[in-house]
């Protein structure tokens, strides 16, 4: 297969707006593709991820998908996820519900049609919370952040969670000071084998009186090659998890919590992401995000197209 032969599209997720969300790039038929050639395409095209489906491998799932940053390959990506099932439906794919196969297990994934638009509906793993951090690597994340104590959260322990791919989660007082940040990019990678994460997601609970957000958040990758996400499923979905543990997010009677999440980077690319987790007697138990998404370009024969 030539580079002419593949469907490759660059989709905008994690939004309605095109040039908003989360870029993907997305490959439809990447069958025949070796590890090699997918990681050579993933870097080419610049985004902080790119998917690529492939044939179904067994019975438990319709199709396989595989996700590639510039520079390694992660096990699942929640935009990607939204970008690749959202091509799929442009191409004429069925809507309804599917099982993909990921590097982090079999997940289900729902395309539901509204009007001409499709939204797409991601269920992650069960939650797996890893103990806080040690005061120490506290205190070394702080440092890398550029925050001191008096900026955290005191109800928010640093943590790792995770829902098939996870952050470590870090929760700021201010929004002002989220905007604010500019962390020493290489000092957080170097820390990310220590922490058990290559992923901070930094978030805060403040926002303002007409805000359609629960929460506010900013996610810094560099030990994989993503400087700064601008929405990121893979993190807001386990902080759903994490927010029903510390009693920080509202349950209602029927078990299922839900809230819109905002994400933004530095330079004020972002969108949104609807999070809801199953709780039952007070623990998060099942978590899902919803992500819209917008076609930003076809791509044929393959060119670098970056956010």
């Amino acid at each position: 297969m030539t580079l002419d032969d593949l469907h490759v599209y660059r989709i905008d997720a994690f939004t309605t707006e095109p040039g908003r969300g989360n870029p993907a790039g997305v490959v439809t038929n990447a069958i025949g593709l070796d590890d090699a050639r997918m990681q050579a395409i993933a870097h080419e095209l610049g985004f902080s991820e790119t998917a690529f489906v492939l044939p179904a491998r067994g019975d438990d799932h319709e199709l396989q998908l595989r996700f590639f940053t510039p520079t390694t390959e992660v096990p699942v990506c929640g935009h990607a996820t939204v970008g690749a099932h959202f091509a799929l439906a442009m191409e004429g794919g069925p809507v309804g519900r599917r099982r993909q196969l990921t590097g982090a297990g079999v997940q289900v994934v729902e395309v539901i049609r509204r009007g001409d638009d499709h939204v797409v509906r991601i269920e992650q793993n069960p939650p797996v919370f890893h103990p806080p951090l040690q005061p120490a690597l506290v205190q070394d994340v702080m440092a890398a952040l550029g925050v001191v104590a008096t900026d955290l959260d005191f109800r928010c322990p640093l943590q790792f969670v995770g829902t098939g791919h996870g952050k470590l989660l870090i929760g700021l007082e201010k929004r002002a000071r989220l905007t604010a940040l500019r962390p020493d990019l290489a000092r957080l990678a170097e820390l990310s084998p220590a922490v058990g994460s290559n992923g901070y997601f930094v978030f805060t609970l403040e926002t303002e009186e007409d805000d359609d957000a629960f929460c506010h958040g900013r996610m810094f990758a560099p030990a994989i090659g993503v400087d700064e996400d601008p929405v990121t499923g893979n993190a807001n979905g386990p902080l759903g998890a994490y927010l029903v543990r510390y009693g920080l997010l509202p349950v209602p009677a029927d078990g299922r919590a839900r809230f819109r999440a905002r994400q933004q980077t530095a330079a004020g690319r972002g969108g949104f992401i609807d999070v809801e987790v199953r709780v039952e007697r007070g623990e998060p138990v099942d978590v899902a995000i919803v992500g819209h998404a917008v076609l930003g370009s076809h791509v044929t024969p393959l060119e670098p197209h970056r956010a």
